[in-house]
């Protein structure tokens, strides 16, 4: 398999470098591209994830020669996120999705991706988080019926399971907690109505937990290495990705889109014990890790292994985004100051 990105530095010194990085498409991705034909949509494009997927997106079409549009629609509450869309060749509309009446002026597009949703401040914040998260999708279903959707949604719908297990599957029955999980469940039970109501073919990516420089649970656990914070074991073991990598799984779903609609685990391989990446944090790091409580039986955690015999396992190791992150705080990288909070047990955020 060609990896994602071929030729990665071995250590990442900007944000520039960085963006270019996880934005370089592989060799598969500007295949699929040249055959998908029709533009891009991306609703929510304003969060972490959607500017490296517009980003990677713009490229694929340029690289594979087609006249497709990457369309970056969001708020843009925070400064500079356009300018970086429109630098990479995205067109942008400032909408809020809510508004019906800009929802329904929003462009025709083959190929919908739907990020927008809500989950840090959901606790004392249920009533939006369920606007957001539930009510939205469905006016979203019904003004893209005609389209191909790929929705955000969350390993968080699952029960936490043996740490052993290999994780939950694609059919595992969900058990949210919380009132974001249970809003995310709420997502794609809409969702699910309107791709067999209208015969809209949907492909729904329960995402967890994807890596950036600048955000992310290795970056939680660098952070508090370096700064000789206490770890919390009690969530003892995470799935992760490298964000380039979830980004070309997530836009070569579009091949899995169905009705009814497709759900799809995108994560990491292997489960990953928290111990052990903060140990080896400390190791690079000349710090001794400082931890509390035990670890427990159980975690949330996801089987990624239809997505990889689907698309090829992610091509960037555990061991390259530790050495990454590593060097990223050593130098004092810019961060998003966005803990995941992935030790969470009780499902408030």
């Amino acid at each position: 398999m060609t990896t994602h990105a071929p030729g990665l530095p071995h250590l990442i010194e900007s944000e520039k470098r960085l963006d270019e990085t996880m934005s370089r498409p592989s060799s598969e991705l500007v295949r699929f591209a040249r055959s998908l034909g029709g533009d891009l949509l991306v609703l929510g494009v304003g969060g972490k994830v959607g500017l490296t997927l517009a980003a990677l997106a713009a490229r694929a079409f340029r690289e594979a020669g087609t006249s497709a549009r990457v369309i970056g629609v969001s708020r843009f509450s925070e400064p500079g996120q356009r300018e970086r869309l429109e630098e990479n060749g995205i067109e942008t509309i400032s909408c809020d999705l809510m508004d019906r009446s800009k929802l329904e002026k929003l462009p025709d597009a083959k190929h919908v991706v739907f990020k927008a949703g809500r989950k840090f401040g959901s606790t004392g914040g249920e009533p939006l988080t369920w606007a957001v998260n539930v009510f939205l999708p469905g006016l979203v279903a019904e003004r893209f019926a005609e389209s191909r959707i790929v929705a955000f949604s969350t390993g968080n719908v699952y029960p936490f399971v043996p740490v052993d297990s290999g994780g939950a599957t694609e059919v595992t029955r969900p058990s949210p907690i919380g009132d974001y999980a249970q809003s995310c469940l709420g997502r794609e039970r809409i969702l699910e109505y309107f791709s067999e109501k209208n015969g809209t073919p949907i492909a729904l990516i329960r995402l967890n937990y994807a890596i950036d420089l600048r955000y992310g649970v290795l970056l939680d656990l660098a952070q508090a290495v370096l700064e000789g914070r206490l770890i919390d074991l009690r969530m003892s073991h995470v799935n992760v990705i490298w964000q380039g990598d979830a980004c070309h799984m997530i836009m070569r779903s579009f091949g899995t889109c169905a009705s009814p609609a497709r759900i799809l685990n995108v994560t990491g391989p292997e489960a990953v014990s928290v111990r052990s990446v903060a140990e080896r944090f400390g190791e690079i790091l000349g710090r001794a890790p400082r931890f509390e409580h035990q670890e427990e039986e159980t975690a949330l955690l996801a089987d990624s292994s239809e997505a990889c015999r689907l698309f090829g396992g992610p091509p960037t190791s555990v061991e390259q985004m530790i050495r990454w992150l590593a060097h990223w705080v050593e130098i004092g990288g810019p961060t998003y100051d966005k803990p995941t909070h992935f030790t969470e047990r009780r499902g408030e955020f």
